[in-house]
């Protein structure tokens, strides 16, 4: 950056300096040449009044020649050559004609400096040559050439190393950053510690950025960790089981009852199975949250979510507890819609999807219930909305938002017992994640009537 930064200087005084010295050399001369057009054109007027005297009065170092029409000198200033003119008759009528100047060697004709030579057309046909010394321009321009050849070098050089303190400066904080970063790179472990300067710029909002990411990236690998020690544990459990009764079985054949046996072994298995469903269903989920696919956009379609709870509620006429489906007045029966238009509740999703979500909330609340659990349906605005209720213990209120965790533990009144091991705590953990890919969310809350847990899950209705 230095280094371009000092070409671009480098151009820069370089144009300057040549724009200067020409500027300046223009305006001097230009100056010349109108003193050297205001002594001629004075001479002219004497002619013009027929006054002029011998020698031709002029002001001190200019030099004045008048030609006749022939080309003939007829007189002069003091001092002035009567015999050479400085210009010839056609030359000294160009320049009267074109009002421009013209530099002439004075050595040539017997004065020491350069002259800067003008000339002037009189009434009957003279022309009046007018020379003013060039040296006092010729002074001016070497002082400023000087001046420019040995000042410019300083500058150059001062705003070089000025650009070197601001660049270094600049970058001191990358730098702090890249050699942080580097010991992170080293450890393998996410830590949101890279440093943050002081300056308001975009390093630091680098920085910020940065360190937000590494955040996300710890809690990430947290997760990810608790994620493998809890499948790790979770798998543990159903394959211990297996190889425990199958070791006892090869061990007493003859005492095993092998029929008792499959049973158990088939339902460890079934475990594992779901246990594997649930995490590639999430995996699957995950991926298509991170590309901001959200669900599959291959197989979303209409559904009718009044229709799909009735259709999932059914399904638990044998369970331990009743399972009742309710308008948005809670009144039994058949799901309807709130305002009783068909339809109301229609959402744009995959239906196996969401039927695993409503699936997954039933089977929560039914294995909690004490003795009823209420579904409902209903179109609030732009949203439509599943609410499931069940009498159970509930959950406290710190343990509401942890409940969508994977795998997650929670007080003994709604964790799983030796007579019903229930699922892995992937659950919830799925319906949120179904809810998300769709546009929606999932909460739980406190339910009143009756006491117990209500879970409630919101989709964008799909308006036509």
């Amino acid at each position: 950056m230095t280094i371009v930064a000092a070409a671009g200087l480098l151009v820069t005084f370089a144009v300057f300096d040549l724009l200067l010295f020409n500027v300046l050399r223009v305006s001097l001369t230009r100056s010349l040449d109108d003193s050297a057009r205001q002594a001629a054109s004075g001479v002219a007027a004497l002619i013009n009044a027929h006054r002029l005297p011998t020698p031709v009065p002029v002001a001190p170092g200019v030099t004045v020649q008048v030609l006749d029409p022939v080309g003939r000198i007829t007189n002069v200033s003091p001092g002035a050559d009567r015999l050479v003119p400085l210009l010839s008759r056609s030359q000294a009528a160009a320049s009267a004609a074109a009002h421009a100047g013209r530099l002439l060697d004075g050595p040539a004709f017997g004065i020491p400096s350069m002259l800067r030579v003008d000339a002037i057309a009189a009434s009957d046909g003279s022309l009046v040559i007018a020379a003013v010394p060039y040296n006092s321009v010729s002074d001016s321009l070497t002082v400023v050439a000087r001046a420019l050849v040995a000042g410019t070098p300083v500058l150059f050089g001062l705003f070089t190393w000025v650009t070197w303190l601001v660049v270094g400066s600049t970058l001191r904080p990358v730098g702090a950053l890249r050699r942080a970063a580097g010991r992170i790179a080293g450890t393998g472990v996410p830590r949101s510690d890279l440093p943050v300067p002081e300056a308001r710029d975009e390093v630091r909002e680098l920085a910020l950025t940065l360190n937000d990411m590494l955040s996300r990236l710890a809690a990430a690998q947290r997760k990810q960790r608790a994620l493998v020690s809890d499948t790790a544990h979770e798998l543990r459990s159903p394959i211990a089981s297996i190889r425990a009764q199958l070791e006892v079985a090869l061990d007493h054949p003859g005492l095993q009852d092998w029929e008792a046996t499959a049973r158990d072994v088939h339902a460890d298995t079934l475990r594992l199975a779901r246990l594997a469903e649930d995490l590639l269903l999430l995996a699957r989920l995950d991926e298509r949250s991170a590309s901001g696919g959200g669900a599959d956009r291959s197989r979303r379609a209409p559904v009718d979510l009044a229709v799909l709870a009735t259709d999932v509620a059914a399904r638990y006429e044998g369970a331990k507890v009743d399972v009742v489906t309710v308008s948005a007045a809670r009144e039994p029966g058949p799901v309807a819609a709130p305002d009783g238009v068909p339809g109301a509740a229609v959402v744009m999703g995959d239906r196996d999807g969401l039927d695993r979500l409503l699936v997954n909330l039933l089977d929560n609340a039914v294995r909690y219930a004490r003795s009823t659990v209420t579904v409902g349906v209903r179109a609030d605005g732009r949203w439509a909305e599943v609410t499931v209720t069940d009498d159970g213990p509930g959950i406290p209120a710190a343990g509401l938002e942890r409940a969508f965790d994977r795998f997650a533990r929670l007080d003994s009144a709604r964790s799983r017992d030796a007579d019903d091991p229930g699922g892995a705590g992937l659950g919830l953990a799925i319906v949120r994640a179904t809810a998300e890919a769709h546009g929606g969310a999932a909460r739980l809350e406190p339910a009143t009537e009756p006491p117990g847990l209500r879970a409630v899950v919101r989709f964008p209705r799909h308006l036509t």
